[in-house]
């Protein structure tokens, strides 16, 4: 999101040139200095193939990735990640009503951001084996207190935006799932909490 006389005008424009800088610096792919805290970065995209399994949802040909919660309506519904290069043609596990097509699935492809594009068949996600990553804590107890982790766990969905899917507390932690992190996010939070509180989840991996 790159949303970003004489001792008198030198003033002004230094003024001016320091606001653009900030502005700059903290849209989606940039990077802030060391200090700008958790929501005040955002990490660029992958630029390797990337997999990760959701629910995909076809409106009338209007198809998107549904990585977070998907509402329990018939059809479902949810805010996803547009997707490109899908076709059903050969594609079991999905269900039609009222012009919209869905299934759960295992995808691959590349992400760039805003977008995912497929690029290989995908796979029903009963059928999906994905290799189950390593546990970043390595089973030691968090640091933070319940009602820390809570605060936390109430105020990063406005922080991180559309980046923030989920999140729970867990034996000292707040587990936070993200669409996608190149680990700026976790380096922001172990720069603002401490590297024992919060653990940051891509849920958009590369392989």
């Amino acid at each position: 999101m790159n949303s970003h006389r004489r001792i008198a005008a030198v003033a002004f424009v230094a003024a001016t040139l320091l606001t653009v800088a900030g502005c700059a610096s903290g849209a989606p792919g940039g990077a802030e200095p060391p200090g700008a805290g958790l929501g005040g970065v955002w990490p660029a995209p992958p630029d390797v193939r990337v997999m990760t399994q959701g629910t995909v949802l076809d409106t009338n040909g209007d198809v998107e990735l549904c990585l977070g919660a998907v509402a329990e309506s018939y059809p479902p519904q949810c805010s996803g990640i547009p997707v490109v290069g899908w076709s059903w043609d050969g594609v079991d596990g999905s269900e039609s009503a009222n012009g919209v097509t869905w299934g759960a699935y295992g995808v691959q492809g590349t992400y760039d951001g805003e977008t995912f594009t497929v690029d290989q068949p995908p796979v029903m996600l009963a059928l999906y084996d994905p290799v189950k990553p390593d546990d970043p804590t390595g089973g030691r107890a968090g640091a933070g207190t319940e009602e820390q982790l809570a605060e936390l766990q109430n105020d990063l969905p406005d922080r991180l935006a559309e980046g923030y899917l989920t999140s729970y507390i867990d034996n000292g932690w707040l587990w936070v799932d993200v669409v996608w992190d190149d680990g700026t996010w976790q380096a922001a939070a172990d720069e603002e909490y401490g590297a024992d509180v919060v653990i940051i989840r891509s849920v958009i991996r590369p392989f």
